[in-house]
């Protein structure tokens, strides 16, 4: 192990070491990370990243379920920085420089072959995560630089409104330029235990609340355990505070034991704690059959009975018209007996059945936690972050990259997004 000096003292009851000195340090091996030591070394900078886990990348491993949606191949930056809402617009500077195109060729740079999927999803066309997080870690190889795995920071010092020095359990760390990218608090098992809030408090920052994003949402009913696990494609869901759309999203979601996720869902996850803080009561209204309208799907539905009357009850009639894993959720939510022959079916129940298709109610009961939370949204507030540097406005050689920032998007891609923009530029060299 290189070293310029070498010293001990006796603190908490180890040694520390003064390790050699480095142009730029960074706190985390994540995406953000390590697209900040890629950038810094790329531009002969000494650099190192400090990683808490044995290894590096565990979150990036787990995303999209391994396939790694890495970015969104949405070709309109206006319409892209929408997505992340009104903090979007701090990143205007940081796309100029580095953005969603920019992403595409620096990947391909390193030999990712990638596809666009509904959505303009892009995915690696082979390997998933694992293929991301190798081609990083070659890259930072090639930059030669020096990763320490295994080595939490226990503190962060602080003098004369600059990073003094970081401190892991037996070595002290010092450098010209520290950039914290230690993630949130979604998925704490892999390591993203909000450590870096700490550190970013220490510096004098303001941290927004912080809430679980990306994440299943809990109903006050219980019924939706009786579908667990059915996916739904092309289904509508309307957001309703005291009785007054808010939101609506089009695409694919899934019951569960506790209420609903997938990614309509999941999306809409992020505005929850604003439309529950307004109070009033948040009901969600899902429409199975959205491409029809109340006129035409009554007209299939006494098709159906027409054709198969004498031959069916009305539990063969649902099996018509929903997936199997729902049948025995709809008959539980509609007040027309199981075993009802569907040539008794009346009019007015045919009405009711129906309505049940289009608006299928459910009371929103908060969030899940952090544990299964995609991202965070929340962070440190943007208004002491330079959006052209990254660099901290309260501490000169401070940092900041990827999700410990109060920048959020919704699924498809515009989360990583947030990591490889503010990690290239948290990795360039002031001009």
């Amino acid at each position: 192990m290189d070293m310029i000096t070498r010293y001990f003292t006796i603190t908490g009851g180890y040694e520390l070491t003064v390790m050699e000195k480095f142009d730029t340090l960074i706190v985390g091996g994540g995406p953000a990370g390590l697209m900040a030591a890629i950038r810094a070394s790329s531009l002969g900078q000494k650099t190192a990243i400090l990683e808490k886990n044995p290894s590096l990348g565990e979150k990036l491993l787990l995303s999209g379920h391994g396939r790694c949606n890495f970015t969104n191949a949405l070709d309109d930056t206006d319409a892209f920085i929408k997505k992340y809402g009104d903090n979007g617009k701090f990143l205007y500077s940081a796309f100029s420089r580095f953005g969603p195109r920019d992403t595409l060729v620096f990947f391909a740079n390193t030999g990712l072959d990638f596809v666009e999927e509904r959505g303009k999803r892009v995915f690696p066309k082979e390997g998933g995560s694992q293929k991301v997080l190798d081609r990083l870690l070659l890259e930072c190889k090639k930059g030669g630089v020096k990763i320490l795995r295994s080595s939490p920071v226990k503190a962060v010092k602080f003098k004369n409104h600059r990073v003094d020095c970081v401190i892991t359990d037996s070595d002290e760390f010092t450098a010209d330029k520290y950039i914290i990218a230690t993630g949130g608090k979604s998925y704490p098992r892999t390591g993203s235990t909000g450590d870096g809030y700490t550190f970013a408090r220490q510096a004098g920052h303001t941290i927004t609340e912080l809430y679980p994003a990306l994440v299943p949402i809990r109903t006050r009913e219980t019924w939706p355990k009786l579908a667990s696990g059915c996916n739904l494609r092309n289904v509508r869901l309307h957001v309703l505070l005291d009785g007054k759309e808010v939101a609506e999203r089009f695409g694919e979601m899934e019951f569960t034991n506790f209420g609903v996720s997938g990614p309509i869902v999941m999306d809409l996850s992020s505005h929850v704690p604003d439309w529950s803080n307004k109070g009033g009561e948040l009901v969600f209204s899902l429409d199975l059959k959205p491409s029809l309208t109340h006129e035409i799907l009554t007209a299939r539905v006494k098709r159906e009975i027409e054709k198969f009357t004498g031959r069916r009850r009305f539990t063969g009639l649902v099996r018509l018209l929903v997936p199997a894993e729902m049948v025995r959720l709809i008959l539980e939510l509609s007040d027309i007996p199981h075993d009802k022959p569907i040539e008794y079916i009346s009019d007015e129940e045919i009405a009711d059945f129906v309505s049940l298709l289009k608006d299928i109610r459910m009371t929103v009961n908060g969030l899940w936690g952090f544990n299964n939370a995609v991202v965070t949204r929340g962070g440190v507030s943007l208004k002491e972050i330079d959006p052209a540097t990254m660099r901290s406005k309260l501490c000169d050689n401070l940092y900041f990259a990827g999700e410990i920032l109060d920048l959020n998007g919704p699924s498809g891609g515009f989360n990583l997004q947030i990591c490889w923009t503010t990690g290239y530029i948290a990795g360039s060299v002031n001009e």
